[in-house]
């Protein structure tokens, strides 16, 4: 096996745990690395498709954004259970089992999803700017740029103080919606029936496309390499008992940081349905004509400008994190070690690049088909990432005692392939709709 050189070795094994301690200082030692990957699954990719959901559809697909949760928390525990058995993140994990020709492939199809998952971000950071300031959105990608800058000297303080902003942060965006939820009195009862899956979502090809976007798009192939590296920065015991104790606390961690996610969804597409379609408005389906209209529509002059701050703090969250996944696929793929600065630098341009000649050359509307364009990328690379995860987790001579249950084999090979089918098709009707045009 090649020498077990780990991802961010700034940060590798920093954060001391408590070993005679008990259950809540533990838990509190082990906390973070969940919320980090929490921010993908609620970043502006995901914004339109639950706004577009809520405004067309009301409550009833509510069940899809539960169903998708459930399925990441799975995945998620996955990468707890890699990282800390083997000591390898996924893109290392790649690397130690695939010949170096697929390896190269793998590390050219996940650099090329992270800019893309980084371009919607980075996008969704500037159309808040825009909108809260009135900022052109050149000038925003440009700002938004500067967060690389944030990140390295977080992270020259310690790990524990990147965590901490991106809680603020996500904290920030369930504050907003709370806000929200409060300002639309959505009905409780359509909410909680709105959980339970309808036959309907299969029968109306319209809602199965929506429910189809929600799903195919929730989990992020970046977040699978970041959370199996960040799990490592804990520095438990090299014990068989210890590293059950850290799979533990890691799938806890991991599991209330995506309920808040869970929670933040559901929050934009039940603001959407309680404001725009109870009131007629059911096109509702991009970002800036959602944050005109909350304001009028709910009678609250603060309306859109709280909805304007989530946003931003949203895609604020998702690019730190983005750009975090880039150093680890490129130290975990490939052992380059560049100075801290050039990676980020490197990860940052690569999205920043095409956002700029976009608006430059073809105008501030050519955003949404960016962020469409960027989400079929995503799409297009998921499979590749899924497939490794569960592969190596099921797999004994890897996982020694630690590898999945019988159980947990088939439920998780059951996912990988619903994920995979469900991108599959989703890719399939966006190339046909972009056919026809």
């Amino acid at each position: 096996m090649p020498e077990n050189r780990p991802s961010l070795p700034e940060v590798h094994r920093s954060i001391k745990i408590p070993h005679d301690s008990g259950f809540w200082r533990k838990m509190l030692a082990y906390a973070g690395p969940g919320y980090l990957v929490s921010v993908g699954y609620m970043d502006p990719g995901n914004w339109a498709t639950d706004i577009a959901g809520g405004s067309k559809f009301g409550y009833t697909l509510l069940s899809v954004i539960l169903l998708s949760n459930l399925m990441a928390i799975l995945l998620q525990s996955l990468c707890v259970r890699l990282g800390v058995a083997t000591g390898r993140d996924l893109a290392q994990a790649c690397r130690d089992y695939f010949n170096p020709k697929v390896n190269f492939c793998l590390w050219v199809l996940c650099e090329i999803a992270i800019a893309a998952c980084d371009l919607a971000e980075l996008l969704g950071s500037a159309i808040a700017l825009q909108l809260l300031f009135g900022l052109p959105l050149v000038w925003g990608v440009c700002i938004t740029a500067l967060d690389v800058l944030m990140l390295l000297f977080l992270q020259g303080k310690g790990f524990r103080y990147v965590e901490a902003l991106v809680i603020m942060l996500v904290a920030t965006v369930g504050i907003c919606f709370a806000l929200e939820i409060f300002f639309s009195r959505p009905d409780v009862g359509g909410i909680l029936l709105g959980y339970v899956p309808k036959p309907e979502i299969l029968q109306n090809p319209e809602m199965l496309y929506i429910a189809m976007g929600i799903l195919g798009a929730t989990v992020m192939p970046h977040n699978l390499y970041l959370h199996s590296s960040i799990v490592q920065t804990r520095d438990w015991q090299p014990t068989v008992e210890k590293r059950w104790e850290a799979i533990k606390f890691g799938t806890i961690d991991s599991t209330v940081a995506l309920s808040l996610a869970l929670f933040i969804n559901s929050a934009i597409l039940i603001v959407s349905a309680a404001t725009f379609h109870f009131s007629g408005y059911r096109d509702v389906a991009e970002i800036q004509d959602a944050y005109k209209l909350l304001s009028p529509l709910l009678g609250v002059s603060t309306a859109s400008a709280i909805f304007g701050l989530a946003l931003l703090a949203s895609g604020q969250s998702s690019t730190l994190t983005a750009t975090l996944a880039g150093q680890i696929v490129m130290e975990g793929f490939l052992h380059l070690r560049l100075p801290a600065w050039l990676r980020r630098l490197a990860t940052r341009l690569i999205a920043i690049v095409p956002a700029l000649i976009a608006i430059i050359f073809f105008g501030e509307r050519s955003t949404g088909n960016l962020l469409v364009l960027s989400q079929v990328i995503l799409s297009l690379q998921l499979s590749f990432a899924v497939i490794p995860l569960v592969m190596f987790t099921s797999d004994r001579r890897r996982m020694g005692e630690f590898v999945n249950p019988l159980w947990l084999i088939v439920l998780a090979w059951s996912v990988a392939l619903i994920i995979v089918s469900l991108n599959i098709w989703l890719l399939l009707q966006t190339f046909l709709s972009w056919l026809k045009l």
